[in-house]
Formats: C-alpha cells, structure tokens, sequence
C-alpha cells in the first residue's frame, strides 16, 4: 500500500465532498435541494463557472468576492472544505482501507453539516438526523460496533436527552434541548454504540458549560442564553470516534 499515493488522490477528493457539503449547509435550513439548480451566487444568482467551483483555489481566486457583483463570499465555505480534506486524509489514517473507512467518513461529513448549520441557524436538519439513524443501525450489522451496542446507542441517546428537555421544561418552564439534538444523539449512538455515545454527551456537555460560563464571566450572556448544543454534539462525536476507546479505557483504569 502506498500511503502518500492515497493521500494524494485521498485528499482532494475530500475537498470536492466538502464542496458538496457547502451546497448541504446552505440549502438544507432553506428547504432547498442540494442537486438543483447549479451552484450560483446567492446574491446575484449568476450560475458559477466550473472553475470557480474549484475548492479552495476557486475561493482564493475571487479573492473571496463573486466575480460579478463583487459581494462577499463567506470563508467558511474554504474552510469546510480545508476541514473536509483533512478528515478524509485522518480517516484513512486511522482506518486504513477498509470496510469501517467510508461509513466513519460519511459520518463525519454529517457531523461537519450539522456542526455548521447549527452553528449558524440553530436547527438540525431532519433529512440528516433520521436517516442517519437508520444508515447507522444498517451499518452496524456488519461492521462496528455491532447491532446490539448500535441500538442500545440509538435508544439511549434519543431517551436521555429527550428526558433531559422534559426535565428542563418543566423545572424552568422554556425549552432547553430541541427534538433535533435528541435525535442527533441517537444518530450518533446508531453510528458509534452506546458507549462512545455516552463519551460524546460527556464531551459535549463539558464543552458547552465551559463556554456557557466562559460567555457569562465575558458579559457575554447570561443562564438563558441559548447555545447550539448539537454543535458540541459534532465535535463530541468526531472526538468519541477517534479517541473514545482510549478515554473509555483510561477512565475504567481508576477501577481496579
């Protein structure tokens, strides 16, 4: 096997999948389908070149402004997909060739979209949170984690935080998690089983109460400002997938 061949044609194609998921960000908190039309600028509506759909270089070309009405195109669409390309190159990294590498990829380019959606709309889309509940369970059959630990996962996931909001709502009377991150979590545990879910709710849940009192220590905000968990969530699960074995394991060490 030649490594850095792979990574070279590796790479650039995680680049162009990240091209795609920009189209995903955008257009799915719009109700928009991500075939149709052709990529265009979103604020003239001209159909883009194919060479300014180029990742990356495309952006850097235009100097970050469409060619046409010179308005501002947001750096998160490099940067998603810079991101994209290096995910790509770690998960072969990691995996190697096999079985286990396109599933962990296609979830960690549904972790990346929900990420940023969230991020910037404070939703989760369900065309990729009820889907990839079955994709992960269908996965599990034949790879890791299994069936088993898949649907305990799903389950487990969707229930506490579905508990955790109800607890919420009725102690302080507004809503603290929506029903997107609860299946979010499922999601997650479908894909990873149950026990790196629960590594993902703990990462997660630290995150964003070190922000959340980060943001009230700053004047930032205050106990009810709102904070897009599902955001922690991604990051808690690419995290729970690379690393969670080894947390799990050093955790269980103060166990004798």
């Amino acid at each position: 096997m030649n490594t850095p061949l792979i990574l070279f044609l590796l790479v650039p194609f995680g680049l162009i999948v990240g091209s795609f998921l920009n189209v995903c960000i955008y257009r799915l908190p719009r109700r928009e389908s991500v075939v149709w039309p052709s990529s265009h600028c979103t604020a003239c509506n001209r159909v883009l070149s194919w060479y300014e759909n180029v990742p990356v270089v495309g952006w850097l070309a235009l100097r970050g402004r469409c060619r046409t009405c010179h308005e501002s195109i947001s750096p998160m669409y490099p940067i998603v997909e810079l991101i994209t390309g290096l995910v790509f190159a770690g998960g072969f990294l990691i995996y190697g060739l096999t079985p286990l590498l396109p599933v962990r990829l296609a979830f960690a380019c549904a972790m990346i979209v929900l990420f940023v959606i969230d991020l910037q709309h404070q939703i989760l889309p369900n065309p990729i949170t009820v889907p990839g509940i079955a994709a992960g369970v269908v996965a599990s059959l034949f790879l890791p984690p299994g069936w088993l630990s898949s649907i305990i996962g799903a389950i487990a996931g969707g229930g506490v935080l579905y508990l955790i909001s109800e607890a919420y709502l009725r102690l302080r009377g507004i809503e603290g998690l929506g029903m997107g991150d609860v299946k979010m979590l499922a999601m997650i545990g479908a894909f990873l089983g149950w026990q790196q879910m629960l590594v993902t709710l703990v990462l997660a849940s630290f995150a964003g109460s070190f922000l959340g009192l980060a943001m009230m220590a700053g004047g930032l905000g205050g106990m009810k400002a709102k904070l897009p968990f599902g955001t922690f969530l991604a990051v808690g699960a690419i995290a729970a997938a690379v690393v969670g074995d080894a947390l799990v394991t050093w955790y269980l060490g103060f166990y004798p």
